[in-house]
């Protein structure tokens, strides 16, 4: 079995690093990254610094994502704005990638990494609640993509990675809003691809599945022993870790992916495939709503 690329549970990060790709793979490029301040957006971003690139962090946080850009930076001695950015708002998003155009003179790739999800029933969703993951994860993708488009990519061409998710293509219990939102950016992603595609961008979506150290793993797995069990069902038998992430949107993100466009890469271990659909869970919590 290959060896795994090291991680850290936490949002710090990595105390060594042994380069896969080429240290040199995205020297100069500029990458705005929403989300980027925890979990997988924030080990995106140490990945593609590691590889030459400077970053933009965006999040609601300032805090968070100035924290973060502060670890990046020391770790990497790449660039790293922190900027604090509601996706849900055009007008702030707008201000956000003037920001990074007056910093950087130029945004060569975007990851649309916020998102937003929790366990729910869709008989006890709330009206809002639905709307909510929707406006941040549907509505923020397109948002962001929309303004970074019309700012830089359309006379400069530039490079588009979506993290969505596998819920839609299977009927996933307690995750209609999750997994309607993911399913409606991976249709975005097509749709984009084939627009945007005769002015040199590539837009490709990409689905985590289960993954140590991240927020959705604490808040939608329960005890990391049943999780642990989980992914012993899975064809690789274990949890992801971000590194892995990383490195799969590092290949989207590069030249090494010059020719693919409006695909999604399934990064899950094979999970997709496998996982128990807990419908006795979703019975037993509907019983106590």
């Amino acid at each position: 079995m290959a060896q795994l690329p090291p991680d850290v549970i936490e949002d710090d990060c990595l105390p060594e690093y042994r380069h896969l790709f080429s240290p040199d793979l995205l020297r100069d490029k500029v990458a705005f990254i929403t989300g980027g301040g925890s979990g997988i957006g924030f080990r995106i971003t140490e990945i593609f610094m590691r590889h030459g690139c400077h970053t933009v962090i965006a999040s609601r946080s300032l805090p968070r994502v100035t924290a973060a850009a502060q670890k990046l930076t020391a770790a990497t001695g790449q660039r790293c704005l922190p900027l604090s950015m509601d996706v849900r708002n055009p007008a702030a998003v707008t201000t956000a990638v003037d920001q990074a155009l007056k910093e950087f003179g130029k945004i060569d790739i975007l990851v649309n990494s916020a998102a937003g999800n929790f366990l729910c029933p869709a008989s006890a969703l709330s009206f809002n609640a639905f709307k909510t993951v929707l406006d941040i994860d549907t509505l923020g993708t397109f948002n962001v993509s929309r303004v970074v488009y019309e700012k830089c990519f359309r006379d400069n061409g530039g490079v588009i990675v979506n993290i969505t998710a596998t819920l839609g293509t299977r009927g996933q219990v307690l995750q209609v809003h999750a997994g309607s939102a993911k399913a409606a950016v991976d249709a975005m992603t097509r749709h984009l691809a084939v627009e945007w595609g005769p002015q040199n961008i590539r837009v490709n979506s990409l689905a985590p599945g289960p993954i140590g150290g991240t927020e959705g793993i604490r808040r939608l797995a329960g005890p990391l022993a049943n999780m642990q069990l989980k992914a012993h069902a899975s064809p690789l038998q274990r949890l992801g870790n971000k590194t892995e992430v990383a490195h799969c949107a590092l290949f989207l993100a590069s030249p090494l992916a010059s020719f693919v466009t409006g695909t999604m890469l399934v990064v899950d271990g094979g999970s997709w495939l496998t996982f128990a659909n807990d419908i006795g869970y979703l019975e037993r919590l509907s019983a106590k709503l």
